[in-house]
């Protein structure tokens, strides 16, 4: 199951998000559409994940993930065939709105609410695993992506992903997520999972998590987004600042291979402090620090090692404070506005610029704001549990992988 996972995952990320920024300007260029409306489709698609990912997490829970996840690949299916035949921009913006909701159904909030259903000693090293081998979507399907566009078009490109979808990922997530589903044995589960829902949504912690990450992660993602455009403005070439870009990503990776250690180390406090503080240090790092190129370098491995670890983080906030009742629900609550501020990122960072007038000056503002959920953070894992505890009594224990 986890193997099945692994490759679904670096495949959908790769075709279904990483293709895109990839492909954009040959789509500008060929349609004559804006930049800016190309890319607000790609925004739509992010929001129209956002908020269908809330009802998928419900279904999760109560059915596992296996037909969510092969109905959402065969939705990228469609979605990828509607993108690479669309003549006009309106069909274009309909197939990114597919293409959103296939990335709910597929992308990482139900792979993790799987993992979280299906593992329980040794669900940390498989969420490590899951998201270090997704991780190299990037560095696989972009350069793939850009000799096919090159080759054959962005439109020939589009339909080759949507086949790659359909050969792969339908018939993986049918066939390979199989396992028995540990809610399906009691027949109060569904009503259970909503009060103890209920209950949690209705608590300042949550909320506290909620603003938190949200704010982290808009911080994260537009200084990701805006960090080539900084890197141009501090004198670097375009090469120097794709190399800076690029390195960022290794510290990503490298984030997830010493978090699991750290996790058995360090209390949540403490480590939701140590990750998210360095978070904020060197987004202000890149905010002040003019050169040299190695140091820039080195803040933005640093800023990716942060990143790396906050996937992590935030796929285990649930069950670290509350447990693993009602997952799906909640962690599609908890990512509702974490998948707008990513939708968000891309403008946020070229509005930011312009009415601040530099870069620079953009950075000095997302550190405020990092610090800002970095403080909600700590405050979220600080609270005490037993402030909050569960109205109901756990699950019973299965037996999980």
């Amino acid at each position: 199951m986890l193997a099945a996972l692994c490759v679904t995952e670096i495949v959908s990320w790769g075709l279904l998000y990483y293709a895109f920024p990839v492909l954009a300007p040959r789509i500008s260029a060929d349609t004559g559409w804006s930049s800016m409306a190309v890319t607000s489709a790609f925004s739509a698609a992010l929001v129209v994940s956002a908020l269908v990912g809330v009802p998928i997490g419900r279904v999760i829970d109560r059915r596992g993930p296996r037909l969510v996840m092969t109905v959402g690949s065969a939705l990228g299916v469609l979605a990828l065939v509607v993108i690479g035949t669309a003549w006009s921009l309106p069909v274009f913006v309909a197939g990114w709105v597919l293409a959103g909701a296939a990335m709910a159904g597929v992308l990482y909030p139900p792979a993790f609410a799987a993992i979280t259903g299906w593992f329980d000693a040794r669900r940390l090293g498989a969420l490590a695993t899951l998201t270090l081998v997704a991780g190299l979507a990037s560095t696989v399907f972009a350069p793939l992506t850009a000799t096919a566009g090159e080759q054959l078009g962005w439109r020939a490109t589009y339909l080759w992903a949507a086949a790659t979808l359909a050969v792969v990922t339908v018939p993986a997530h049918w066939l390979l997520l199989r396992h028995p589903w540990p809610a399906r044995g009691h027949r109060d589960a569904p009503a259970a999972d909503s009060a103890h829902a209920v209950a949690v949504l209705r608590s300042a912690r949550f909320w506290l998590l909620t603003g938190g990450l949200t704010a982290a992660s808009l911080a994260m993602y537009t200084g990701l987004l805006a960090l080539v455009p900084l890197m141009l403005e501090r004198g670097l070439d375009a090469r120097a600042a794709a190399w800076v870009l690029g390195l960022g990503g290794v510290g990503q990776v490298a984030g997830r291979l010493v978090y699991t250690g750290l996790a058995h180390r360090a209390s949540l406090t403490a480590r939701t402090a140590a990750v998210f503080i360095l978070v904020t240090a060197s987004t202000l790092v890149l905010a002040v620090v003019p050169g040299p190129v190695g140091l820039l370098i080195a803040a933005s491995m640093l800023a990716g090692v942060g990143r790396g670890i906050a996937t992590l983080l935030q796929a285990t906030a649930i069950t670290d404070r509350w447990g693993e009742r009602a997952y799906g629900h909640l962690s599609g609550v908890l990512g509702l506005p974490v998948l707008l501020a990513a939708a968000l990122a891309p403008f946020a960072g070229a509005v930011l610029a312009e009415v601040t007038g530099s870069c620079a000056r953009a950075f000095a503002v997302l550190t405020a704001l990092a610090a800002v959920g970095t403080a909600l953070m700590i405050a979220s894992a600080w609270t005490r549990a037993c402030a909050e505890q569960p109205l109901l009594p756990p699950r019973g224990v299965h037996s999980r992988s």
